[in-house]
């Protein structure tokens, strides 16, 4: 490791596990309330953060083409796009072949979940809405997801890429793709601990959380590396991490039972997904 992915990640991981810190400190709780939408985006940005420390006002060298941020627009850059639509598919398939997990249309599930967060009525109030919707919330979720993931969502991913397929990838390619690959992973996975610790994805089980999602962010490194590679280009990781983040829903919205740990995305009939997914890009 160089001196200088040492001092991305010290900045990195010093800014953003600080920045965590102190909304804790400040009684913030993560959850779906603007306070956490803020921090959460400025947290993923970080990564950029650490890259532009090291380059600019380091190294005073170019900045953007070592991170790759091109828009020269190919198919990758669709198939980077489209590519979370895939996974969150097939991780809702593969958790219905779970014990205990069973198709809902009614989405029993999630609004058994929100019991835990609303009243009775409050509950009652957004089947009705959901009853009453002239569009099925599964093709709500995969139009809206995509159309977030390429616009807002991608702008907010594009802080992280610029730091893990941009800085990174520049900096650990010479190792090979799959040895990079897992070295990004990791360093991905361990970066979310302190906002798993506080709920964020896994808030059934943020211990074994932390674990989770460093295996998720491992196995799904190879994944957006590779569109990364073949599109030439930071900006199509971007939107392939915005739209993912968009699309996530699809692999629990029609599910009833199951646990963060075991279903949706980044349980483990994602890391399932994700390791067929690796699977295709080894062949």
């Amino acid at each position: 490791m160089n001196r200088d992915v040492r001092l991305f990640l010290g900045v990195t991981f010093g800014l953003s596990w600080l920045l965590a810190l102190v909304f804790r400190l400040a009684g913030g709780e993560w959850g779906a309330t603007p306070a956490t939408a803020v921090v959460g985006v400025v947290y993923m940005w970080m990564p950029f953060v650490g890259a532009l420390v090291v380059r600019v006002l380091v190294r005073k060298a170019p900045f953007f083409p070592h991170i790759g941020c091109g828009f020269g627009i190919t198919g990758w850059w669709f198939t980077g796009w489209l590519l979370p639509v895939v996974l969150a598919v097939g991780a809702f398939g593969i958790a219905l072949l779970l014990p205990g997990v069973e198709y809902s249309p009614e989405m029993d599930g999630i609004f058994n979940a929100m019991v835990r967060h609303l009243s009775a009525e409050e509950v009652m109030a957004a089947r009705e809405s959901v009853s009453a919707m002239a569009v099925h919330p599964f093709v709500l979720v995969i139009t809206s997801g995509l159309l977030a993931g390429a616009t807002v969502n991608a702008l907010a991913a594009f802080g992280e890429e610029s730091g893990w397929r941009g800085f990174l990838y520049t900096e650990l390619m010479p190792l090979g793709f799959w040895r990079a690959s897992l070295a990004i992973g990791l360093i991905w996975g361990v970066w979310h601990a302190p906002l798993i610790l506080m709920g964020h994805n896994y808030p059934e089980h943020p211990v074994a959380g932390v674990f989770m999602m460093t295996a998720f962010c491992t196995l799904l490194s190879p994944v957006i590396m590779y569109v990364r590679a073949k599109a030439c280009s930071t900006v199509a990781a971007a939107i392939f991490h915005g739209t993912l983040n968009g699309t996530a829903g699809l692999a629990t919205l029609l599910l009833n039972g199951g646990t963060d740990l075991t279903v949706g995305v980044t349980g483990a009939a994602g890391l399932v997904a994700l390791a067929l997914a690796n699977g295709c890009i080894a062949l």
